[in-house]
C-alpha cells in the first residue's frame, strides 16, 4: 500500500474513532502526559506542540499542563507556504489572544513572537508503528525540522487505531522516540 493509501485509510479510522467518541470523553482523552513519559523531558526543557485539527490526538491541555510545571510553549509558524517551518513561543495557552491565522488555515504565533527550538517535541501524525514510524500529512515539515533539529526529542501524539503493523519508509523520514496513545506509551525507541 502506498503512503498515500495509507493516510486515507487511516485518516478514516481516526474520523471514525474521534465521531464516536462522547463529548465528555474527548475533554478527558489526553489530559495530561502519561507519569512514565514524564521521564524523557528534562527540567527546563521548551515544549513544541501543534494545534490539532478535529481528528487529531489533541495536544491543548499537554500545553497548558507543561507551562504550568514551568516549560516555555512552542508552537510551529509558518511565514508562507514554502517558508520552513520554525517554531515560536506561544505564552498563552489557556487562551487564543497570542495566535493569528497562519497560511494553511491553522492557528500559529504571531510574526513578532520569538523563535524557540523545542527540546521535546510532540508531533502530530497520520499513522504510527510499535517501534516508532511515523507516517505524517506528506508535506514533510516536521521531517525536515527534525533533520536540522537532531538532539529534539520527537513524540507523537495518536489515537490507538492510528497503530500500523508496518510503515513504507524513506530515507527523509525520522522516527519517533515514544507514542502516546490514549490507553498505551510506545517506547522509549532507540
Amino acid at each position: 500500500m502506498t503512503k498515500d493509501e495509507l493516510r486515507k485509510k487511516l485518516r478514516a479510522a481516526r474520523r471514525d474513532t474521534v465521531t464516536a467518541l462522547p463529548d465528555s470523553m474527548r475533554g478527558l482523552v489526553f489530559h495530561r502526559p502519561p507519569a512514565p513519559l514524564l521521564d524523557f523531558v528534562p527540567e527546563g526543557a521548551i515544549i513544541g506542540l501543534y494545534r490539532a485539527n478535529p481528528f487529531e490526538a489533541p495536544a491543548a491541555s499537554y500545553a497548558k499542563f507543561f507551562l504550568d510545571r514551568g516549560h516555555e510553549i512552542a508552537l510551529p509558524r509558518f511565514a508562507g507556504k514554502t517558508a520552513p517551518m520554525e517554531f515560536a513561543r506561544h505564552s498563552e495557552p489557556f487562551e487564543e489572544e497570542d495566535l493569528e491565522v497562519g497560511p494553511f488555515g491553522l492557528l500559529q504565533p504571531y510574526a513578532d513572537a520569538p523563535v524557540l527550538d523545542p527540546d521535546v517535541l510532540f508531533v502530530p501524525l497520520v499513522g504510527f508503528t510499535a517501534n516508532g514510524g511515523r507516517l505524517g500529512q506528506g508535506g514533510g515539515h516536521y521531517d525536515r525540522w527534525l533533520a536540522d533539529h537532531p538532539s529534539a526529542l520527537p513524540i507523537g501524539l495518536a489515537w490507538d487505531c492510528q497503530l500500523a503493523g508496518e510503515l513504507p519508509t524513506e530515507d527523509h523520514d525520522r522516527p519517533l522516540q515514544a507514542v502516546v496513545t490514549p490507553t498505551r506509551l510506545y517506547g522509549p525507541f532507540s
